[in-house]
């Protein structure tokens, strides 16, 4: 398999770090966005959060029409939108909305995770384990939607406006459940090696012999998103790792001497994690990594997201 060169894209959490309010934490998730269109990084995407006093994003939408009216050519999307939540047709109108406004920048990426507790998620939807099982459905009618041609009771159902691009769809995944429904519904594919301690190769491998061509995604393309942590130096990225969020936490019996996991986190300089990007190309045969960095600090984090582009080629 040939691979291209490699890109680099921004996954953002919005976290609220250093005991700052969430406006301060929305503040630099668009200066996040801005630093990485000016380094040259693919895309920028936000992810889909309720009732999290950690995390500050629910409505990925919403806060996306305020990051393309503050950047001019980085692609921006969801990471993801939580589908089992909403009705197909009301995701499909608002990112063609967002799609007319910033042609040829908007991507659609879809979830299946609950993004809250069980209660938030009653509140929100009701029955999360239904709608889960309504997935498959709601899959085929958001691509439907997005193709014009979708019907409701036998009548034609149209998601407007009509975008001159219409946005890239992505389902994001952990495991071959998802792969499987990115494959079915011919959708490019994202794989979460950052939530995930198993690798993406058996995943992966099961996307590209089931993928099924469609308008929107007429060949199989494939995103891992993994964390990172760059400094100047290992002990400063170590040290910076090992306070890091819990997401990356290290679960496996070796825990008290590597408390993140090194399957999830790339921790180092930025020519050590590039190379450890450069093997994990090879290894999953992907050309593009979206990159999640949860430094508790908004200037180190910035600060790893230069770095790694410098390594890259790119002049900060």
């Amino acid at each position: 398999m040939k691979i291209k060169p490699l890109k680099l894209s921004v996954l953002d959490l919005v976290p609220v770090f250093e005991n700052r309010d969430d406006t301060y934490a929305l503040g630099q998730a668009e200066l996040l966005a801005r630093t990485a269109e000016r380094l040259g990084y693919s895309r920028y995407w936000v992810a889909e959060h309720h009732d999290m006093p950690q995390l500050a994003c629910p409505s990925p939408e919403v806060f996306l029409a305020h990051i393309g009216a503050r950047t001019e050519r980085i692609r921006i999307g969801s990471g993801a939108v939580l589908l089992p939540h909403y009705n197909p047709l009301k995701v499909a109108e608002s990112f063609r909305l967002l799609a007319s406004l910033y042609p040829g920048r908007i991507d659609l990426g879809l979830g299946r995770a609950p993004g809250g507790t069980a209660h938030v998620s009653m509140a929100l939807s009701g029955n999360f384990l239904e709608n889960v099982r309504k997935m498959p459905d709601k899959l085929k009618d958001v691509a439907k939607l997005l193709q014009g041609s979708y019907t409701y009771e036998g009548e034609p159902v149209g998601a407007r406006p009509d975008p001159p691009v219409p946005p890239e769809v992505w389902l994001l995944g952990t495991n071959k459940k998802s792969a499987e429904y990115a494959a079915e519904f011919g959708m490019g594919y994202v794989f979460g090696q950052f939530m995930s301690d198993v690798g993406g190769e058996e995943v992966l491998r099961t996307y590209r012999e089931e993928f099924v061509p469609s308008p929107m995604c007429p060949e199989p393309k494939m995103i891992v998103t993994i964390g990172v942590i760059c400094a100047e130096t290992e002990e400063e990225a170590v040290r910076l790792a090992s306070s890091s969020s819990a997401l990356f936490r290290n679960e496996t019996p070796e825990g008290d001497s590597a408390p993140y996991s090194e399957r999830r986190l790339l921790v180092g300089t930025p020519h050590t994690v590039k190379t450890k990007l450069e093997q994990m190309m090879e290894l999953y045969g992907v050309d593009e990594f979206m990159l999640v960095t949860m430094v508790a600090d908004y200037g180190k984090r910035l600060r790893s997201y230069e770095l790694l582009a410098r390594e890259f080629g790119v002049e900060v």
